[in-house]
């Protein structure tokens, strides 16, 4: 993948901007969203090169006006997205699950054929890699290594971090979803909605509240963002070079087994005294204190209505992915 001819400019033109801009939002909105891949709506905006090939050019200790310009649109923009849309999206899982797995599971699987294309023809070792991949994720769900993480486990805050990075490497793979099978998909939103709403209340910041946040949440999974976009990227980039085959046929199988832990007939119920959550073994204090999203996931049976609904909401989001996806392609081709 090479930069495009314009980056011996000193610095990027207002449309290069714009378009970059325009990528790190959607971006930001897309690691809000299990199923969609960051990598993707970079595709998407045209802007996908320029950015890989930036976060090349600063681990090697380069640091180009130019190459600075770009990376700090998409990231800032990003940024913005994330820290905006937190508390809406969280919201919506907690209190229509069903409906949004559903969506997210129709996201997820808009990403196949965007790997197959970059797949295909398939090899001995494309099959071998995909089952590695399917396998991971078929693991993660019904293992849950989250599952009692909560918000407080800075080793799993740390690997949420990773997971979000690879997002923004990696075409078709959802940091989203992983940050979901983690279990820190919730509390991390949370902590952005928490830190938003402590930043504008009345009387000025709560620094409680944002030194909570910060130490408990932002270092942990920030650390993780930062060694996983210098880590991730180049390790890919020598996959990639070295075992393409396996290494996409691996990230192909990360999509179809993602379906697995997404399962959207399910709900939060509240627990009763003596039910263990996230370690504790509940009392009716705590569990007066317990948010709804830490509420234990029970599955039911979904009336017909769900059942269309919910395969309606897959196609959706089956529909979505490619609409974005087709909009990468036409903006390479046209830059080709």
């Amino acid at each position: 993948m090479t930069t495009p001819p314009s980056s011996s400019k000193a610095l990027p033109s207002p449309a290069e901007l714009l378009r970059s801009v325009l990528g790190g939002l959607l971006m930001g909105m897309a690691n809000l969203v299990p199923g969609i891949s960051g990598g993707t709506m970079l595709l998407a905006a045209g802007v996908y090169p320029q950015f890989i090939d930036g976060i090349a050019e600063i681990t090697t200790l380069k640091f180009r006006p130019r190459t600075m310009a770009f990376l700090a649109a998409i990231v800032g923009a990003a940024a913005l997205a994330i820290l905006l849309g937190a508390g809406t999206i969280k919201g919506l899982v907690v209190d229509h699950r069903w409906a949004m797995y559903s969506l997210f599971i129709g996201l997820t699987f808009g990403g196949v054929p965007v790997v197959w294309r970059l797949l295909k023809p398939a090899t001995a070792a494309s099959w071998v890699g995909c089952a590695g991949g399917f396998a991971v994720m078929a693991a993660m769900a019904f293992v849950k290594p989250g599952a009692s993480g909560g918000d407080g486990s800075w080793p799993l805050l740390f690997v949420a971090g990773l997971a979000g990075a690879s997002a923004m490497i990696l075409p078709g793979v959802s940091g989203g979803y992983l940050l979901l099978v983690l279990g820190q998909y919730l509390p991390i939103l949370g902590a952005i909605d928490r830190a938003k709403q402590a930043l504008t209340a009345d009387g000025g910041p709560d620094i409680a509240v944002l030194q909570q946040t910060t130490f408990g949440v932002f270092i942990p999974v920030g650390l993780g963002v930062v060694l996983g976009v210098v880590g991730v990227s180049n390790l890919i980039r020598i996959l990639l070079a070295r075992f393409e085959k396996a290494t996409l046929g691996f990230l192909l199988g990360l999509l179809l087994g993602a379906a697995l832990g997404l399962w959207p007939f399910q709900q939060g119920v509240r627990p009763s005294e003596g039910d263990v959550v996230k370690g504790r073994a509940m009392t009716p204090e705590l569990i007066a204190e317990l948010e709804e999203d830490d509420y234990p996931l029970e599955t039911f049976s979904p009336s017909m209505g769900q059942v269309v609904a919910a395969l309606a909401l897959i196609g959706v989001g089956f529909v979505a992915t490619q609409a974005v996806a087709h909009l990468g392609d036409k903006g390479s081709a046209a830059r080709a």
